[in-house]
């Protein structure tokens, strides 16, 4: 459920005609004049010409609470000490969750930073789609614990959608579904986007593009957003955008008021501990594929009975959340079909929303394996930072949220460039890091384990940056076998001699080479006479001086390397020019020079 799904499938050459058509319009707008950007804020805006991209499939209509009960102190039923509660119940986002939203936000934004997406309302579309993905049920990489997948596109009540994946995303053969806690079609997320393309990202960076995961849904949800050139600070483009996820005018209000409820303010939940959704527009979606749990369900947008927020009682509608009908008043109007006398009836109070609570009290993170971590400058660590959660009697705890932190100044980072990451515990209790990768600058620092709203002391890990190692050569060889002469007095060719070093027979870039005049026999020395190189450090009246040991010449990417101008002075003979590495490779070639004159 996720992008305006471009070529309606089964449809003719017109209707893909016309598609392509809107397409186009849509496309040559994207720079409109402010005339007519105004004009276009008075109308309504149009619904999606083609298929939405969870084909119109079923959505969780709860609206959110009306009230926000003030910040105040709650004893948290799992931990020892008190906590804060920011907000009812139903602003807690999975941390995993609420994570994926964020990154997903801040990297449409620095491709497409006129867009303006807000991380809010992809958060507002992900309770609606999937309830944040049923409570925020999904593993350390973001990926749903079960799949989440909705009702048959079977044309009954949705969109007709012939199977299009062969059933690898939802495990349907004949019909698509939508799938994963932002519910794409199949056949959008794969070829369905522009240029026929597909929607699908890879939104936590490990080569993958998975509807199923929340970090890439909700990346591909965020691109589809702002398709069009759209921005959503606007409310025509935001509410095109939204119909384009679904074309409903309950779906767009649903998500709206989810939207706004957010931008309020929101706190972060354990992973698993969100609060599911108890109101259907349609059929569960659950991990068999959207199964019916039993009656019939109403259609989308039918006005089904309200549930009380925090409760799973149906039948007592709270007519807060709804607006107003014109001619009655606030939760008291007449029945439809009934003598039009009102009956008064007292208001249910819904009950106070409780912190989530843990089966286990988490009490000792506990650090997985002794040796500290090590890196090269720039390069992965080998192995990543790790906890086992416990309980005071020694047991695992699963679910339990364990935040990793890096000092700023260190140069590492996570994936996405953060500088700590939150991660849940899995069911034998352990907490694993995404890949770290080191920074540009040699040297130690800490990592911490810390285990979110616990007081459980925190764990230390030491972790070492080295200094990239130099390239290697093992080898040097002159590129030409001509002979090198000179007239005393007169300089050698231009860039006369010209070397290669190669490492076990491949070529060795950015390897240092230094190049020294020597004498002869068994125990050479630097020269004091006959061929020498310009200072080239050497300014103002040193300037042209000249040396006979060059440092810091470097061969380049494809491992040549071509010496500085030579000189002679007005010794005559053959002399010897010796280039090593620090490797040991060495070659010497012979410098002639003959008598001026001659």
């Amino acid at each position: 459920m996720a992008a305006t799904y471009r070529r309606r499938l089964q449809r003719g050459a017109a209707s893909t005609a016309v598609a392509a058509l809107v397409l186009a319009a849509l496309t040559a707008s994207q720079a409109p004049t402010l005339s007519d950007t105004a004009a276009a804020r008075k109308q309504k805006p149009a619904p999606p010409a083609d298929t939405p991209i969870d084909g119109g499939s079923a959505y969780f209509t709860d609206r959110p609470p009306l009230n926000r009960p003030a910040p105040h102190p709650e004893k948290h039923d799992s931990g020892p000490g008190p906590v804060v509660v920011t907000g009812p119940a139903e602003a807690g986002l999975p941390a995993t969750v609420l994570a994926a939203y964020k990154k997903a936000a801040s990297a449409v934004h620095a491709s497409d930073p006129g867009c303006r997406l807000p991380w809010q309302l992809l958060a507002g579309i992900g309770k609606v789609e999937s309830g944040q993905a049923r409570g925020g049920a999904v593993d350390a990489e973001g990926t749903t614990l079960q799949p989440i997948i909705g009702p048959q596109l079977n044309g009954h009540g949705f969109a007709l959608i012939t199977d299009t994946d062969g059933g690898r995303y939802d495990g349907d053969l004949t019909h698509d579904r939508a799938v994963g806690p932002m519910q794409f079609i199949p056949s959008t997320w794969s070829n369905g986007g522009p240029d026929g393309a597909g929607w699908g990202a890879d939104g936590n960076g490990d080569g993958k593009k998975d509807p199923h995961n929340v970090f890439d849904a909700a990346l591909a949800a965020g691109h589809y957003l702002c398709a069009g050139g759209r921005d959503l600070s606007a409310q025509d483009d935001l509410d095109r955008a939204i119909l384009g996820y679904n074309d409903s005018e309950d779906y767009l209000r649903t998500v709206l008021s989810w939207y706004t409820f957010y931008r309020k303010g929101t706190h972060e939940v354990p992973d698993g501990r969100g609060v599911l959704p108890v109101h259907h527009g349609g059929a569960d979606r659950t991990g068999d594929h959207g199964g019916r749990t039993g009656g019939t369900q109403p259609k989308r947008g039918s006005g089904a009975p309200d549930r009380h927020p925090g409760t799973d009682k149906p039948g007592k509608a709270d007519k807060s959340n709804h607006p107003r009908k014109p001619g009655g008043s606030h939760g008291t109007g007449p029945t439809p079909g009934g003598t039009g006398t009102p009956s008064p009836k007292p208001t249910p109070t819904p009950p106070a929303p409780k912190p989530p609570t843990e089966p286990t009290r988490l009490t000792v993170l506990e650090r997985v394996g002794d040796e500290d971590l090590s890196a090269t400058a720039g390069g992965e660590f080998a192995t990543s930072p790790r906890v086992r959660a416990k309980d005071a009697a020694g047991r695992a705890v699963a679910g339990a949220p364990v935040r990793f932190t890096l000092p700023a100044a260190a140069g590492a980072r996570f994936p996405g460039g953060a500088t700590s990451v939150t991660v849940p515990t899995d069911k034998d209790g352990l907490a694993t890091a995404p890949t770290l990768r080191a920074g540009d600058k040699a040297g130690t620092f800490t990592i911490r384990a810390t285990a979110v709203g616990r007081t459980a002391p925190a764990v230390a890990f030491g972790a070492t940056v080295e200094a990239e190692p130099a390239p290697k050569a093992d080898k040097i060889a002159r590129t030409s076998d001509k002979e090198l002469t000179a007239t005393a007095g007169q300089p050698f060719a231009e860039d006369a001699v010209e070397v290669e070093a190669t490492y076990q027979g491949k070529a060795a870039p950015g390897v240092a080479i230094t190049a020294t005049m020597i004498t002869a026999g068994p125990e050479p020395e630097e020269n004091d006479k006959g061929p020498y190189f310009k200072d080239p450090e050497a300014t103002g009246a040193g300037k042209g001086k000249p040396v006979r040991t060059l440092t810091g010449l470097t061969t380049d990417a494809d491992g040549l390397l071509k010496l500085p101008k030579i000189y002679t002075d007005k010794h005559a003979g053959t002399f010897l020019l010796r280039l090593t590495t620090a490797d040991g490779a060495v070659l010497t070639v012979k410098l002639k020079v003959a008598p001026a004159g001659s």
